[in-house]
């Protein structure tokens, strides 16, 4: 071989390794989880509030329009965190601690956390936000894998400060294992962004990192920044019903729903925005107003985390996910189990930071366009999510999907960025197998074989989605429904007295998956539950 024809071979050879050990590389990875937020409520799925980050994201990246959590808070970050049906990893319900140990309120040693399985593969691992799968300390963030912590350990909190909703709680907001005081100008938001950009600017600079950033907003209490609240006000005096029309529509020609799938009725409990008062619907857009800061305010700081990626040019090895833990809530804080100065400061202005409302059923009608009912449920309102995946270098841009994924996928799908595997044992403990499926293939617009069935339960609501078919049934009526999700997703047409037969099938599976994630008949659990669910 001549001189020239080896160098030019040496210089092929080595630019080939460098590319592959590229390839190679360990992509750092990011799962931004929303709180009580439903479907509709980022621009990118429907809505008019400001979410320029997030919608970017969507445009450059994937957009998943059929993405499922397990419809609440615990249920859905114990099986996002495990890959598992909550049931299976502890948190079959909330953190109510139960004897029965799919109920036990926390997370088992039968499971592994992503922080544990990438911490395993090299990474280093880091939270900021809501925890809300443990309240003891030896369940918190700390000892489930993760090196650095900053948020919230149970389920709601003042935005501003460290301030109990409940009679003899005790709220804890944690940086690593101790109990943190806010100061001036706190803002829980910002915080936890803040912490996080910390943790990772000061991390290990030969090794990917693993960040789960699990905002509380716009979780109840509304709590906003009085600059966020001002873009608002006086937007929301056309009425729910005229802002569920005008999400459906953009849904519509942003090819977020079929053209098959229906607006569903407005709720039954709800309120004619003509019969309200002229105060009432004053008060409503106030309400609105800081429930679209709040998430203008999430929008803000992912776009803060993002700047800081791209100043230490980490964005290009970097793939982020977004989602929400369930669907808009209908929860208010006028009902049982709350302190008199709660209940008392449910009265104040919204805008007001000592205040602690709710945008109810109404607000939570117009955040789940085009589905019904809401968080707790299992029909669509209560389970179906935004999902967003974004990563120059992994996820294809500009792809959107129609395939249902689920919550308990983004284990597979994080082990599978980090060329890592599903552990069979952890700490001398044997692991449930995973139930969840790589998305990979999905980021990168190839087929994706989905699942067979998808299974749901919480607190007695029961669904099962196979193929087009679902099956759901609310508590405690425990009477079957069967919807065609491909022409009928708001499930309005319930078929169930015209397919018997597909009925008993699908039963048959929900009692066989059922059995599986280890659910036991809501009534047959002890009734004397905590007040505090939340």
């Amino acid at each position: 071989m001549s001189k020239p024809a080896l160098l030019a071979f040496i210089i092929c050879f080595f630019a080939s390794s460098n590319f592959a050990q590229a390839q190679k590389k360990q992509p750092n990875i990011v799962i931004i989880l929303a709180d009580d937020m439903g479907y509709s409520d980022i621009g990118a799925f429907g809505s008019d509030v400001q979410t320029p980050n997030l919608d970017e994201m969507a445009k450059n990246g994937l957009t998943l329009t059929n993405f499922y959590n397990a419809s609440r808070c615990c249920p859905s970050r114990a099986a996002l965190l495990t890959g598992l049906y909550p049931h299976q990893a502890g948190v079959g319900d909330m953190m109510n601690t139960r004897p029965q140990p799919a109920y036990q309120g926390y997370l088992n040693s039968n499971c592994v956390t992503i922080a544990e399985a990438l911490k395993e593969n090299g990474y280093q691992t880091f939270m900021g936000g809501k925890w809300h799968v443990g309240q003891a300390k030896e369940h918190w963030p700390l000892q489930r894998g993760f090196d650095r912590y900053f948020g919230l350990i149970d389920g709601a909190n003042s935005y501003f400060e460290n301030r109990p909703y409940r009679p003899n709680q005790k709220l804890t907001i944690a940086l690593g294992n101790e109990a943190y005081t806010p100061g001036e100008n706190y803002y829980s938001t910002d915080a936890y962004t803040d912490f996080a950009i910390d943790f990772i600017k000061q991390k290990d600079k030969s090794k990917p990192f693993f960040l789960y950033l699990a905002y509380q907003a716009p979780h109840w209490p509304l709590h906003a920044l009085p600059q966020d609240i001002a873009k608002y006000k006086g937007k929301f005096m056309k009425g729910w019903e005229a802002m569920r029309q005008q999400r459906y529509q953009k849904q519509l020609a942003r090819g977020i729903i079929d053209k098959s799938t229906k607006l569903s009725p407005l709720d039954e409990a709800c309120r004619k925005w003509e019969s309200l008062s002229e105060d009432e619907k004053q008060k409503w857009d106030e309400k609105m107003a800081v429930y679209y800061a709040m998430i203008d305010r999430l929008d803000q700081n992912i776009g803060k985390l993002r700047s800081t990626l791209k100043s230490m040019g980490e964005e290009q090895n970097t793939v982020i996910m977004f989602l929400s833990d369930n669907g808009g809530s209908n929860e208010t804080i006028t009902n049982t189990g709350f302190t008199p100065e709660i209940l008392e400061a449910n009265f104040m202005s919204p805008s007001n930071p000592k205040s602690f409302t709710a945008i109810g059923i109404e607000g939570a009608n117009v955040s789940n366009t085009p589905f019904r009912l809401f968080k707790h449920w299992e029909y669509e309102g209560g389970t179906a999510t935004p999902f967003i995946a974004y990563g120059p270098g992994v996820v294809k841009a500009g792809n959107k999907s129609a395939e249902p994924a689920h919550i308990i996928d983004l284990m597979q799908t994080c082990l599978d960025l980090a060329g890592a595997k599903y552990p069979a044992q952890y700490r001398g403990n044997a692991i449930t197998k995973t139930e969840g499926l790589s998305l990979v293939p999905l980021f990168k617009a190839q087929k994706w074989t989905g699942h067979q069935v998808l299974g749901f339960e919480h607190e007695g609501n029961r669904a099962l989605i196979k193929g087009d078919w679902k099956l759901v049934s609310e508590y405690p009526q425990n009477k079957w429904e069967l919807y065609n999700l491909k022409t009928d997703r708001s499930e309005l047409n319930n078929v169930a007295s015209k397919y018997p037969d597909k009925v008993k099938e699908l039963a048959k599976d929900y009692q066989h998956w059922a059995d599986g994630a280890g659910v036991i008949p809501f009534e047959q659990l002890d009734k004397k539950r905590q007040q505090d669910k939340y």
